[in-house]
């Protein structure tokens, strides 16, 4: 007789990176569809096959859209409210509301300098189309998503599973979205409340901790004891550019030149540290295969700019993720047999 298949503790990543995330959000619909086609359920859903969900940025915001219980008065499970492709649709159809800004408000901020350089009212309005007056503690599966307290100057995680335990590690979703998302320059900090009423002025989690895949490996490791034998990680990217930085010109920089070029590197010095340790980890158990990494460099023709939500620029981007999704077709599909 056949051993029982060995049942392992799923667990989804999604770094931040703004309209990129359009990116992992197009590999995540190629993902669902190879699971409908696998179980031969049409409503299969990405919250069904993971046990955890974690993400930074945009990346929380997905990580939420993807846990969205729909509205159920019947007493029937609760099933995800969004499809891969419509939550796709979140960036596609309101990206460039969100990423708009008049020209009296690019004089009044000097172009970001000297303010946020986006008003977060679309924004808000579009969180709020879409997770209405949900709690955390309402979400489908247990999440962690990031960011950073910036009065206790400490990271800060929304996470489902300990939301049931408390009322005050609980909050409305779109207030969640909202902070991890709070990109500093592009948004004003959120100040957002806990169920409890507890304020907390709260930015993007990307500051820290863009790639969350060790946080996530942490916590489960942490909360459900298992051990990373016995785990299954996709950990999903948002696009990357090496862009070089010539010697001669960065040994004269002073503080304005340094500010953007810093922020690249470290956003992406970390992301790469965490899949590097990642890799050691699982390798060094004989389970490098449970760990899978999906990421792609962005060509010249994507911007690489967090912001940038031209129409012509979210249908490269949605091109982009479909193409890279093809490029690890083989990764996915043994993602799969073990998320089955």
């Amino acid at each position: 007789m056949a051993e029982p298949k060995q049942k392992l503790t799923r667990i989804l990543s999604i770094d931040g990176g703004g309209i990129r995330g359009i990116i992992p959000g197009q590999i995540l619909v190629i993902l669902e569809e190879k699971l409908k086609a696998k179980t031969g359920n049409p409503d299969a859903r990405i919250a069904d096959y993971f046990d955890l969900i974690a993400g930074t940025s945009t990346g929380g915001v997905l990580t939420c859209a993807y846990l969205m219980p729909a509205k159920n008065d019947s007493g029937q499970e609760l099933r995800p409210k969004f499809s891969a492709s419509e939550v796709v649709d979140l960036y596609l159809k309101r990206g460039g509301d969100i990423f708009s800004v008049s020209l009296a408000h690019k004089l009044k901020t000097m172009g970001g300098v000297i303010d946020e350089m986006y008003s977060a009212t679309e924004l808000e309005k579009a969180l709020d189309d879409y997770f209405g007056e949900t709690r955390l503690s309402e979400l489908l599966k247990p999440c962690l998503i990031t960011s950073y307290d910036i009065k206790r100057r400490m990271g800060h995680f929304f996470t489902q599973h300990d939301a049931l335990k408390r009322k005050g590690w609980d909050y409305l979703i779109k207030d969640v979205a909202r902070a991890t998302s709070a990109a500093p320059t592009y948004f004003e900090c959120s100040d957002i409340k806990s169920v409890s009423e507890v304020s907390y002025p709260l930015i993007d989690g990307g500051v820290f901790v863009n790639n969350p895949t060790l946080c996530a490996f942490a916590e489960v490791y942490n909360e459900y004891k298992t051990a990373p034998d016995k785990m299954v990680i996709l950990s999903l990217g948002t696009g990357y550019s090496k862009k070089e930085y010539d010697y001669d010109k960065a040994k004269d920089w002073g503080m304005i030149q340094w500010v953007k070029p810093l922020i690249d590197i470290m956003m992406s010095g970390v992301s790469e540290v965490v899949d590097y340790q990642l890799r050691q980890i699982f390798e060094a158990i004989g389970a490098h295969g449970q760990y899978v990494r999906i990421n792609t460099e962005l060509p010249i023709d994507v911007s690489t700019e967090m912001d940038d939500a031209s129409p012509k620029n979210l249908m490269a981007l949605k091109e982009l993720g479909t193409y890279t999704a093809q490029n690890f077709d083989t990764q996915l599909d043994a993602i799969v047999d073990m998320l089955v």
